[in-house]
């Protein structure tokens, strides 16, 4: 964005003893990008809250004002999804078990221009399919691959990985492999898992920050169903990871032991549908990598559930 420097700015400098007809073409370059935040709200009762005006929003990074210049609500804006599918031994259950569930749910929230796209892993990252917009593809397909079809296209490194599960570079190269270019598109990331991790290149706070530099909303469904006097360290850990990482790009987590899934998806179908997207261009002008907390109000007695921050790039 370039601004011109103010007529009463150029008076002043002649002022000072310059002539103005020696004065150079002068212009200020600004650098600046519009941070897009994706974010539902809640009343007091925890009821979504879908016909708030621009005016409602007041946005702070990092404690400091910002001017609202962009607003989206609802269905203004085409739906990105993606269905991360944990498919190793111990959890590609889950998901034979709800073809059918998974399907009725993509079918609810997706419109003709709203696209999808599947991933399963285990210590390999296969997009069982590319981007479209029929649901019932997008499930076949992974059927197909739970059938042993595994023909689909790797994401991220193509290096030989050690047998394990790759959740975070699963979660990392969907965003920044696929979900990166989805410009004004909602973009969200359904992760089917029990948390476990051991197998990525990339840790918990990349996957974090690349879902929130990409505010992409992430969803989960924690699919263990281990009881509570069974589960380990390493249950318990899992359970938190996926805490940590939907809490802190906007989304949540679903622990189906407590919650069927097919509730899980319809509260993921209420919040799709009732997104709004705000957007302002940031009056911090440091040229730094450091992490922006971005806080979001709407009004009293309301609840705003958005990504935590960002970090510049």
């Amino acid at each position: 964005m370039k601004i011109l420097l103010p007529s009463l700015a150029l008076a002043a400098l002649t002022s000072a003893g310059f002539a103005q007809q020696d004065q150079p073409s002068f212009r200020m370059q600004v650098n600046s990008r519009l941070i897009s935040t994706t974010l539902t709200v809640r009343d007091a009762k925890g009821q979504l809250v879908t016909n708030l005006p621009q005016e409602a929003f007041h946005i702070q990074e990092d404690g400091r004002d910002q001017s609202v210049r962009y607003y989206a609500s609802q269905r203004e804006l085409p739906l990105s999804i993606a269905l991360i599918v944990d498919a190793s031994g111990s959890q590609d259950k889950f998901v034979k078990e709800h073809e059918h569930e998974i399907e009725a749910f993509l079918k609810t929230v997706m419109e003709p221009r709203d696209r999808a796209f599947a991933v399963c892993f285990g210590n390999h990252l296969r997009l069982v399919t590319d981007w479209t917009n029929d649901p019932k593809q997008v499930t076949e397909s992974v059927h197909l691959f739970n059938k042993g079809d595994h023909s689909g296209s790797e994401l991220g490194p193509q290096e030989q990985r050690e047998l394990g599960t790759a959740l975070y570079d699963a979660v990392y190269f969907s965003v920044t492999e696929k979900m990166e270019t989805e410009r004004e598109h909602r973009r969200v990331l359904i992760v089917f898992s029990d948390g476990e991790e051991n197998s990525s290149e990339h840790d918990l706070i990349d996957a974090i920050t690349a879902a929130q530099g990409a505010d992409t909303l992430v969803y989960a469904l924690r699919t263990t169903e281990n009881k509570e006097s069974k589960m380990t360290p390493r249950d318990r850990y899992g359970m938190r990871a996926l805490d940590h990482l939907t809490q802190a790009t906007g989304g949540q987590s679903f622990d189906i032991r407590v919650i069927k899934p097919k509730d899980a998806f319809r509260s993921i179908a209420d919040d799709l549908k009732s997104l709004y997207e705000i957007g302002y261009y940031s009056n911090n002008s440091t040229r730094d990598k450091r992490f922006r907390k971005i806080t979001i109000t709407a009004g009293e007695g309301t609840t705003v559930r958005a990504r935590e921050g960002y970090t510049p790039r």
